[in-house]
C-alpha cells in the first residue's frame, strides 16, 4: 500500500491530514514577508471594522488592490500557492481536478476573551442547511493551513465531514436550547502547528479557531476545491491571475480551472 493511498483513506475517514515540515523555513519567510505587508495594509484600513465585527480573519489576499506597484509580488504569491510540493501532494489525494478559490488569513480577535465558535463554512452563506446536508457527500471544499507563527489555533471534529450533526452538535452550532457556539464538543481535536507544517482539512467538517493558547496568531489558508454549484458562485475573479500573469507562472492549472468555474464552464 503506497503512502498516497494511505493518506487518501485517512482523509476520507477523518477529514484532515497533517504534514510536518512540508515547507522550508526559507519558503515560510518568503510567504510571511508578502502576507504581513498585506495584513498591515488591510488592518490600517479596517481596524475599526475588525473590532466592531469581532473579526478573526481577512480574505482575498491575492486581490490586485494589494499589489499596486508590486506586480512581481503577486506573481510570487500565486507561484507560492501552487508550488510543486503542495500541488503534487493534493493531486495524489484528489487527482488533477482542483481549482483555486481564495485565500484567508487568520489572526487573534481584538478582544482576548472572545470565544471561538464551531461551524461548517457554508453555514455563513445563503446555502440553506438542508441543501448543505443533502450535498455533503458531493462537496469538496478544502483549506490548506500554513501557520506563519507557531500556534494551537484550530480544533476539528474528525469524521464530521462525512456525516451531519448530532443533536448536541446542532445545538452548539446554532446556539439553541441553551448551548453556545463556543461550548466544547466531544471527540474534538486541538491541533498544534509550527511554521513549515501544512494542515489540510475539509471546510464542511465541524471546526473552530482557538485563540487562547497563542499570544499571537497568523495563519495563511489556501482555499481550493472541486467544482460544485453550491460553492462556484462565491468565486471572485478579482483574486485570480490574468492571462498575462498565468503565462508567467510555473504551474497555472489551478488558476485556469478557476477561470473556467468563474465563466460557468464547469
Amino acid at each position: 500500500m503506497n503512502d498516497s493511498y494511505r493518506n487518501a483513506k485517512t482523509f476520507d475517514t477523518q477529514g484532515y491530514l497533517l504534514v510536518r515540515s512540508l515547507f522550508s523555513q526559507t519558503q515560510i519567510a518568503e510567504l510571511k514577508a508578502i502576507v504581513e505587508r498585506i495584513y498591515r495594509a488591510w488592518l490600517a484600513e479596517n481596524r475599526a471594522l475588525m473590532i466592531a465585527n469581532r473579526l478573526v480573519n481577512m480574505y482575498g489576499l491575492t486581490d490586485t488592490r494589494y499589489f499596486l506597484g508590486e506586480p512581481e509580488q503577486r506573481l510570487a504569491l500565486f507561484d507560492w500557492i501552487a508550488q510543486p510540493c503542495l500541488a503534487l501532494w493534493l493531486e495524489s489525494l484528489f487527482g488533477d481536478t482542483l481549482y483555486f478559490h481564495n485565500t484567508q488569513l487568520f489572526f487573534n480577535p481584538h478582544d482576548p476573551g472572545q470565544a471561538p465558535y464551531w461551524h461548517r463554512d457554508l453555514q455563513y452563506s445563503d446555502v440553506d442547511d438542508s441543501t448543505q446536508r443533502a450535498e455533503q457527500g458531493r462537496l469538496l471544499a478544502l483549506h490548506v493551513r500554513v501557520p506563519l507563527i507557531a500556534e494551537r489555533g484550530v480544533a476539528l471534529v474528525p469524521g464530521s465531514h462525512c456525516r451531519w450533526d448530532s443533536e448536541l452538535e446542532r445545538n452548539v452550532r446554532f446556539e439553541t436550547n441553551g448551548y453556545r457556539q463556543g461550548d466544547d464538543l466531544p471527540g474534538s481535536l486541538l491541533i498544534g502547528l509550527e511554521p513549515g507544517d501544512a494542515l489540510l482539512f475539509d471546510a464542511q467538517m465541524l471546526h473552530r479557531g482557538h485563540y487562547r493558547d497563542s499570544a499571537e496568531r497568523l495563519a495563511f489558508d489556501i482555499c481550493i476545491g472541486r467544482y460544485h454549484p453550491a460553492t462556484a458562485s462565491f468565486l471572485d475573479a478579482a483574486v485570480l491571475p490574468s492571462e498575462a500573469e498565468m503565462a508567467r507562472l510555473v504551474d497555472d492549472r489551478w488558476y485556469r480551472r478557476a477561470w473556467r468555474v468563474a465563466a460557468g464552464m464547469d
